[in-house]
């Protein structure tokens, strides 16, 4: 298993010189330049030279290439123009924003979309498989946006039950040492700091969850319909063993390479491009950033940020690949 992983940690290295190859050629082709985004209306030709000529962006390509690398490591993606402050600051601050909102979302798509997918694909043609198949294509259906709405309408201005947005209530006394909401509360020993920022989590975490969990629940299903009619899943069947056991060993082990596959692929997604439910929620995480950066041409924020979206997304699937030789022998053997 160590050889597994090590041999997949070593391909990451092509994979992400790659990765930043293609950002740096795509943040030069854009219209206008760093320099005219850094001046603005004060962009004229000598003002732009000038700036070219301090920051380097007037040498070689690669000259700027290997630079961009050199402080990549270390972790010096330079000044937002916006705010003026290191983008390396604004990733602290938002980036555990999203973290935290993409792993309730994760958990709540995978907590409920495993087991409806398993127990809908047991139940084959009955109500609760026709009622998961009906719901599931009604999630993929409506748009985040929408249903943000429909959930901040009926819980939090109708019924008054949840908040409409926010990570926390701003009359709470909480310290916030990590950036982590919920882990903070544990860590400072304020249960009740916790508990408030878990309360604002579930309705951006619904509407942020509710394609994955769609998407989870028929992969679920179609892939566990397939391992049923196995002949080993019969003959365990046969044998008389419990069902907990074939669930355990015979069906649930063989079904879940798809499923962790798309877990792999929403989980990316999730960490990444929320852009939309984070911005109904004024949730302040990275997707809102980047979104405000796109629109003020930003290029140092651009740059950082979306280098360290892609590292998570690899990082994820490292995980995922890692998950496939955990759950299957057959997978570390190739």
């Amino acid at each position: 298993m160590l050889r597994f992983v090590v041999r997949r940690l070593l391909q990451l290295g092509p994979i992400l010189l790659g990765l930043s190859l293609l950002l740096f050629v795509w943040l030069r082709a854009l219209p206008g330049g760093p320099a005219a985004a850094l001046l603005g209306e004060r962009a004229t030709p000598e003002a732009v030279a000038r700036i070219e000529e301090l920051y380097g962006l007037d040498q070689p390509w690669y000259v700027q290439y290997w630079k961009f690398l050199v402080n990549a490591v270390r972790l010096d993606f330079g000044n937002s123009s916006k705010t003026n402050r290191p983008v390396v600051e604004e990733m602290l601050r938002t980036f555990p924003a999203t973290i935290e909102l993409g792993t309730a979302a994760l958990i709540f798509a995978i907590g409920i979309g495993v087991p409806l997918g398993y127990f809908a694909a047991r139940r084959y043609g009955r109500w609760l498989d026709n009622l998961s198949v009906s719901g599931s294509l009604l999630g993929v259906a409506v748009p985040v946006f929408f249903l943000a709405y429909i959930l901040k309408y009926v819980f939090a201005v109708r019924l008054g039950w949840l908040p409409t947005g926010g990570r926390q209530d701003p009359r709470m006394d909480a310290e916030h040492p990590t950036g982590f909401y919920v882990l903070d509360g544990i860590i400072t020993a304020n249960p009740a700091a916790s508990l408030d920022a878990i309360v604002h989590l579930i309705l951006p975490a619904i509407a942020l969850g509710a394609i994955p969990l769609a998407i989870i629940v028929r992969i679920t299903r179609a892939s566990v319909l397939d391992v049923v009619h196995e002949d080993y899943v019969r003959t365990a069947e046969a044998k008389g063993l419990y069902e907990r056991t074939i669930t355990r060993r015979h069906v649930l082990r063989n079904a879940l390479l798809p499923v962790v596959t798309v877990i792999g692929l929403t989980a990316g997604l999730l960490f990444s491009v929320a852009v939309v439910s984070v911005t109904e929620f004024t949730w302040d995480g990275v997707g809102r950033f980047v979104y405000e950066a796109i629109g003020n041409r930003d290029y140092a924020v651009l740059q950082g940020f979306i280098l360290m979206i892609a590292i998570l997304y690899v990082l994820v699937n490292l995980a995922v690949d890692v998950s496939y030789g955990l759950i299957d022998p057959r997978v570390r053997v190739q």
